[in-house]
């Protein structure tokens, strides 16, 4: 719509986790109503070349992209509420700049020049952001930037910022997010830390064009007034940014803050329509009035960080909206789970979701818990791991293949029923190497996953080693587990189900990365409303 893409930056002051990714997610959800295309970015400070090694503790959720990025789980955010796919392109971190620009050194690139932060990391910087621009398909680029500002991680980011902002005058401005905290013992709120966190980011060059500012309570007129002319913003630039009982109801209140209509004028686009959020406003309204509701166990390793299956339970909030349901997660630890007490904990599920990961912690619960779903008909989800366990658990248990295992934790058992891929057998190094992206599955006609797909060809993200042992599947098939879904090039079985349970189904590959608040992915649709139906038969 415009002659050049337009670039808006995403900044955070005061403290972490105020909501940069929601905020930049909702600002590119208003924006593409109107009719703009429009992606994010994300920076992140890290050294890491990107979040595949680290342990979701760390950083909660690796998302992967169709083109196999370990990203972000921000780009979750991003591609939920835009129902756009991100890139490798969308994702980009200290590590990876460094590690190009160092290659160059090496090739020679930079003519026997000294190596410096700046130019040369902060034009690598510019560079990457202006990939997104360049290729023509989108009028505005949205670039979160990880970390606070002061932090000197971020510094070489914040200077590319300064520097595009000076090179790019008309076609860029910078988002501040800020806190406006409440004191209770004065009963009032307090400015002051907005006004040091712009001061900062004055400090290191960048005035900032508009101020979101997350705060509790509400801004009045005389607060906007004050952080305005403090600031150096105009009055409609001070945008409230107050807390939300969901997620999903963000954009909606930065429609009436105008957030996108002000970042319209600042970046001088026409404002020729508004924003047509009916399809948000029954989803967020049929989220907050289900007619019904189920408990779904969630079993998992790292379920003191809910972060770590950030894709997973933000789909059971959309499937549930598809089955107008509220979808209550029961978070279960499997180190904690046995086959003595996991009656105890597993007895008042409408379904159980055993979710993925890697290594050997919290697998024999895992075990117990597809056990007992599978003995009792409750509806089971398996994804990556889980689906892995299943297989393992059906081996021992229906095929008497009593050391049977992943040869990930026992390499030298008698009945390797998962085992690693063939392509992954010379391989030294970890990160970037799993079999990463969107591949294509083939689904058997008549099985309970072409039904829920409601078409025969998918194409799935995947991120994992190990793979079902195909010199098994005969024995598998003839006692009730069928490979419903296999990769139509390597024979590969991608998901298994079982041919005399209501919904026992497993994955290898990650369904939750493409659930979307307009496109719920399909099996936890079904499995939802699976669960639901197990509810009312009990």
């Amino acid at each position: 719509m415009s002659n050049s893409t337009k670039y808006v930056f995403v900044t955070g002051g005061v403290t972490s986790s105020l909501g940069k990714g929601i905020i930049s997610a909702s600002l590119a959800k208003l924006l593409q109503t109107r009719g703009f295309s429009t992606t994010i970015q994300k920076l992140d400070p890290y050294i890491n070349v990107d979040p595949g090694t680290l342990n979701p503790y760390e950083h909660g959720e690796c998302f992967v992209t169709d083109d196999g990025a370990e990203t972000d789980l921000d780009l979750g955010h991003y591609e939920r509420f835009l129902d756009v796919p991100t890139s490798q392109a969308n994702n980009i971190t200290t590590g990876k700049i460094y590690q190009s620009v160092i290659e160059k050194e090496r090739k020679g690139d930079f003519l026997g020049k000294t190596v410096q932060v700046i130019p040369h990391i902060t034009d690598e910087i510019k560079h990457r952001i202006q990939l997104l621009g360049k290729n023509g398909d989108f009028d505005i680029v949205i670039t979160e930037i990880g970390g606070t500002i002061g932090d000197i991680e971020s510094l070489p980011y914040v200077e590319a910022v300064r520097q595009m902002m000076w090179e790019f005058e008309n076609d860029c401005i910078v988002i501040h997010l800020t806190l406006v905290p409440y004191l209770s013992a004065a009963g009032e709120l307090k400015t002051k830390p907005t006004q040091h966190s712009v001061k900062q980011l004055l400090e290191l060059g960048v005035q900032p064009n508009i101020l979101c500012c997350r705060t509790e309570h509400e801004l009045d007129l005389k607060l906007r007034r004050k952080i305005a002319k403090f600031c150096n913003v105009s009055m409609n630039a001070v945008i409230e940014a107050r807390d939300a009982e969901s997620i999903y109801d963000v954009p909606i209140i930065m429609q009436e803050e105008e957030l996108d209509k002000v970042v319209l004028e600042k970046l001088h686009l026409p404002i020729v329509s508004t924003p047509e959020l009916s399809k948000w406003k029954s989803f967020t309204n049929k989220r907050k009035n289900p007619s019904s509701e189920v408990t779904i166990g969630l079993i998992g390793k790292y379920v003191e960080l809910k972060d770590s299956y950030k894709s997973i339970s933000e789909s059971f909030i959309h499937a549930g909206v598809c089955n107008d349901t509220k979808v209550n997660l029961k978070w279960i630890h499997s180190e904690k789970l046995n086959d003595s007490n996991v009656s105890d904990e597993l007895n008042e599920l409408n379904g159980v979701l055993v979710a993925p990961g890697f290594g050997s912690r919290g697998i024999p619960g895992k075990i117990s818990a597809v056990k007992y779903a599978r003995e009792n008909k409750i509806p089971f989800f398996g994804i990556c791991l889980g689906m892995q366990c299943a297989v393992i658990e059906f081996a021992r248990n229906v095929l008497n293949y009593k050391d049977a295992h992943t040869t990930e934790i026992m390499d030298k058992t008698p009945y390797p029923v998962i085992s690693l891929m063939e392509e992954q057998k010379k391989i030294s190094n970890f990160g970037g190497t799993m079999r990463l992206g969107a591949f294509q599955c083939e689904l058997k006609p008549d099985s309970k996953v072409s039904s829920a797909y409601n078409e025969n060809s998918i194409s799935e993200r995947h991120r994992h080693r190990y793979e079902f042992n195909n010199n098994f599947l005969g024995d598998f098939e003839k006692n009730g587990m069928i490979a419903s879904g296999k990769n139509p090039k390597t024979g590969l079985v991608e998901i298994i189900e079982l041919s005399d349970h209501p919904w026992f189904i497993g994955t290898q590959f990650h369904p939750e990365y493409k659930s979307t608040v307009i496109n719920p992915h399909p099996l936890f649709v079904s499995f939802v409303g699976a669960s639901v139906n197990n509810k009312k038969q009990n």
